[in-house]
């Protein structure tokens, strides 16, 4: 099948392959293999921008490694990193048309790569498309490498950018945005609850410090996991041999990946670990899993805290950024905390299918790669925006509502856990049915009962 809407003016070009001619639109910079897999694969998502900037990375940074050890000439090397530089900065992006479900292995957009890179540097030499000249797409694109091992290091790569440079800013925000809200709340009284019902007192501050320490837990669990990202098993080649591939290959193309990145990538120990098995992808997946579950509680918190604001808890007042409701005028909701419950839920999803991924490496290789890095990248995406916009637009400008909150600290029966060691839990417990059944202040009920001075009371209750 030719996709006949990619060819601008009709007209065509032979590309080969191992398997004999395709006809690619004229206009294309991608091969044959490529073509193929727009008529076997044609389903679903693309693959992911950051895999390609990801891909180009590795092979510029194979080239340099190559023209010193390998014996690739500099006018090839030169060419090859010119046209990766192209691609990483965006210029390409329509010539990597392969979708996510492909070859469980991600052999059809590393070909998609290689293809793209040997055509653009025949276009810069002067030489017709599908030349293969003066730069081949297996003999020197691929120089040093397979699939196998270039695919799993373009996750490692993918994931380790968009966290360091997206998601961890974004969560280190968060927290510094709840810690601030913790502080400026720090002496505002409230009534704390378990199991949905009134318990002993607290501060609004207390109560979103503790937000801020589970993002700043997250963090530290997001930053530990990845410490496996950065192995890479590049020198690998097939199955972790390093066939066809020179001994230190792999150790200097994770040096030349890390000048490049800015990230501190080494070449793993060993590579058979690496390919056979994506263990670290999926720890990485459980720490983006953990956050959703922190995010998802804290909104939810936030959502039950704000809900009314006449008729339920109406704690915190949140800022009114849209209409909520179609039909009933004046309504706000709070649609912040359930768009990042909704992202939360996503995440979690997400894991499951990277776990069981995870789980089908088979003998020498995993052949969900796929799979596993478009969900990852996605769970990385939802929660680097998720974080901003329940920042920017919710959290910072959120407000708690003094007069409500005085109410309900001042009408909670639970202060009475306070006199405990003053007058012992049965008789406290008979004081708070008492003003319960009667309807009465818990200072009432006591003095009632005669079961504390007023002046012990008061002093008790005011120290709270």
């Amino acid at each position: 099948m030719i996709l006949k809407e990619d060819s601008i003016n009709g007209k065509f070009r032979k590309e080969k392959d191992s398997l004999g001619e395709v006809e690619v639109s004229e206009n294309k910079l991608w091969g044959a293999q490529t073509q193929r897999a727009l008529e076997y694969f044609n389903i679903g998502e693309l693959m992911p921008k950051e895999m390609i900037k990801s891909y180009a990375v590795i092979k510029k940074a194979a080239a340099r490694v190559n023209s010193r050890v390998s014996g690739l000439s500099n006018e090839n090397r030169d060419l090859i990193e010119e046209v990766c530089e192209e691609i990483i900065q965006g210029k390409h992006d329509d010539e990597f048309p392969t979708h996510i479900w492909i070859s469980g292995s991600g052999t059809q957009f590393n070909m998609n790569m290689n293809e793209v890179i040997s055509n653009r540097c025949s276009q810069l030499a002067g030489m017709e498309l599908g030349s293969k000249t003066p730069v081949h797409p297996n003999n020197h694109v691929n120089m040093s490498q397979s699939t196998n091992d270039t695919f799993p290091s373009a996750m490692s790569i993918s994931c380790a950018v968009e966290i360091s440079e997206r998601l961890l800013p974004e969560l280190k925000r968060l927290q510094k945005s709840l810690q601030n809200k913790g502080t400026e709340w720090k002496n505002i009284k409230k009534i704390g609850r378990t199991h949905m019902q009134d318990a002993v007192p607290m501060t609004l501050g207390q109560e979103f410090s503790g937000y801020a320490v589970m993002i700043e837990d997250n963090i530290a669990r997001l930053e530990y996991s990845l410490e496996g990202v950065y192995k890479l098993c590049l020198g690998g080649t097939a199955i972790g041999t390093g066939i066809n591939a020179p001994e230190n290959f792999g150790r200097e193309a994770a040096k030349e990946i890390a000048q490049m990145t800015g990230l501190p990538f080494i070449s793993g120990k060993n590579k058979f670990a690496l390919q056979g098995s994506h263990d670290d992808m999926v720890h990485l997946s459980s720490a983006l899993k953990t956050i959703a579950n922190s995010l998802f509680k804290i909104a939810n918190d936030i959502r039950i805290l704000s809900s009314g604001p006449r008729c339920g808890i109406g704690e915190l007042i949140l800022p009114e950024n849209e209409p909520g409701s179609s039909i009933m005028p004046g309504k706000i909701n709070p649609t912040q905390c359930e768009a990042l419950s909704m992202i939360a839920l996503q995440v979690i999803a997400n894991d499951t299918a990277v776990t069981l991924g995870g789980a089908g490496g088979v003998l020498e290789m995993n052949v969900y790669k796929p799979l596993i890095i478009s969900n990852l990248l996605n769970s990385i995406k939802l929660l680097t925006q998720g974080c901003y916009n329940f920042r920017r637009f919710m959290l910072e400008e959120m407000k708690p509502n003094l007069k409500v909150i005085k109410k309900h600290f001042e009408n909670s029966l639970m202060l009475v856990t306070a006199l405990n060691n003053v007058i012992g839990y049965d008789k406290a417990s008979k004081i708070a049915l008492y003003a319960m059944e009667e309807e009465i202040s818990l200072k009432e009920a006591a003095l009632k009962l005669g079961f504390i001075e007023e002046e012990v009371f008061d002093k008790i209750i005011g120290s709270l």
